[in-house]
């Protein structure tokens, strides 16, 4: 084998590369000699295959077959001989090749730059600890004691806070009708807003089997264009009045949710709380070190690897795009959803928006962060020996499995069968790995928060960065 490098310029390398004949010819012979000891052909016993017809039957198939071996293994050593990492799989052009000549072919590499040891003593943190008061807590369980109401027909005029049952359709003022305004036996809670403002309150007083023509006006600023500042009528008929009764936050709250008493609810919410605030405390520690790692390290990316993630995040705003431009009336979460769900069927595709040359330019950055800040974090993996053991594997692969009740055995044999996809579970828990690393060898001090200044930080945090903290989530995936 006979390499050339023809250009080094920063990370990209270009080589030519030259198999000799004679090598090819030798690895041919290897496999049909392989083959002819096993290949049933009429008139001849296994192993007792003359060369010539294996050559005649085969030699296309192991040709190509040598050919794709011999540019994979060349191409490996080049790069192992000059102790070159690539970034991304190697771009291959055949120069030349018929069958007893040499193989001759071009390959364009980009490499993973030289990356510094990361000195994560001198990387200063402030861990938030955020504490779980009492008054959060009795919060928490007035929503569950709600959602734990139950309600009976009664016989009586509705009134606030009672649900009524309801058959609808809406139609605007020149008889258009309203785009996902319609349903069938749909409860509705009076008094808590949720429809088109003045539409609960002309239900109050109703009594089952009655009928009504209630006049709305969306509101200028509704999340549906075509709906905005416009006058509609809705025909509605009342199915049922259902009284609703208290949920007293007692022992027997407890045991309407599978719990013993009060004070183990009690306790069980508390530390949910705790679990979703630390949760956040940690994302916020985790976004501080890449921010303060990104401060620190500037050095050339591999442009392919920016290319595909600029690639995965443009589209994630594609399809973001989409979904706001289909949510339609949903967006504003006026009308009642089985009607926002229908409307959003409807609704059209945006147009290109303008303005996506200065976006995509901002996107590009951002992938290049995540590019670089992701080549950090592998390197101090790589240099600490972190890896993520089976058990690991497998505990995140059944986590991701639960997701899917009922279908927990399909998903797992999925992702068993197809090494990508094992890849993307690995991924995000080679990271926490890392992350949980880097912050146990940096200078991390704690401070007590009550809640609401957690969820300001947060806020802070993502306002300060615009877009580019949001797309920190795995910048090493």
């Amino acid at each position: 084998m006979q390499v050339t490098e023809t250009s080094a310029e920063g990370l990209k390398h270009e080589f030519t590369v030259t198999v000799a004949a004679e090598d090819i010819e030798r690895q041919v012979a290897e496999r049909l000699a392989e083959l002819g000891r096993s290949a049933r052909i009429a008139g001849f016993r296994p192993g007792k295959v003359p060369l010539t017809l294996l050559r005649q039957r085969y030699g296309r198939s192991v040709m190509g077959e040598v050919l794709e071996r011999a540019v994979s293994d060349s191409s490996a050593e080049a790069m192992r001989e000059r102790n070159l990492r690539p970034a991304l799989q190697p771009k291959i052009d055949i120069v030349s090749f018929n069958e007893g000549t040499n193989l001759e072919y071009k390959m364009a590499v980009e490499v993973l730059p030289e990356i510094e040891p990361v000195n994560v003593a001198e990387v200063k943190l402030e861990r938030l600890k955020p504490e779980v008061p009492d008054d959060e807590v009795d919060k928490a369980l007035e929503r569950i004691a709600r959602q734990q109401r139950k309600s009976d027909v009664v016989d009586r005029p509705a009134d606030k806070g009672d649900v009524v049952v309801l058959d609808f359709a809406g139609t605007l003022d020149d008889g258009t009708p309203v785009p996902g305004g319609s349903a069938s036996d749909y409860s509705l809670e009076l008094g808590t807003g949720s429809f088109i403002p003045g539409f609960e309150d002309q239900l109050v007083g109703v009594t089952a089997g009655a009928q009504r023509s209630l006049a709305v006006t969306f509101p200028a600023d509704y999340g549906s264009t075509e709906l905005a500042g416009k006058a509609a009528n809705f025909a509605v008929t009342v199915k049922a009045v259902r009284g609703v009764a208290p949920q007293p936050i007692d022992d027997s709250l407890a045991t309407a949710v599978g719990m013993e008493s009060l004070d183990d609810l009690r306790q069980a919410v508390r530390e949910r709380l705790a679990l979703d605030y630390g949760r956040m405390a940690r994302q916020k520690l985790k976004q501080d070190l890449l921010d303060r790692l990104a401060e620190r390290y500037h050095f050339a990316v591999p442009e392919g690897m920016v290319e595909l993630e600029f690639n995965m995040l443009w589209r994630q705003v594609e399809e973001e795009r989409k979904r706001e431009a289909q949510a339609g009336a949903a967006a504003t979460g006026a009308l009642p959803e089985a009607a926002a769900e229908a409307a959003a069927e409807d609704a059209p595709a945006p147009a290109g928006e303008p303005g996506d040359d200065v976006l995509k330019a901002e996107y590009r950055k951002i992938a290049e962060r995540r590019v670089r800040l992701g080549l950090v974090l592998a390197e101090f993996g790589r240099a600490h020996s972190i890896t993520v053991t089976q058990e690991e594997l497998n505990r995140a692969l059944l986590e991701q499995a639960r997701r899917y009740p009922g279908q927990e055995r399909q998903v797992i044999e999925y992702y068993r069968q197809n090494p990508a996809m094992i890849d993307s579970i690995r991924a995000p828990v080679y990271e926490d790995k890392v992350i949980d690393a880097l912050i146990a060898a940096a200078d991390v001090s704690d401070r007590p928060v009550a809640p609401a200044e957690l969820f300001a930080a947060t806020r802070d945090t993502d306002d300060a960065a615009g877009p580019d903290h949001a797309q920190d989530e795995n910048p090493s995936a």
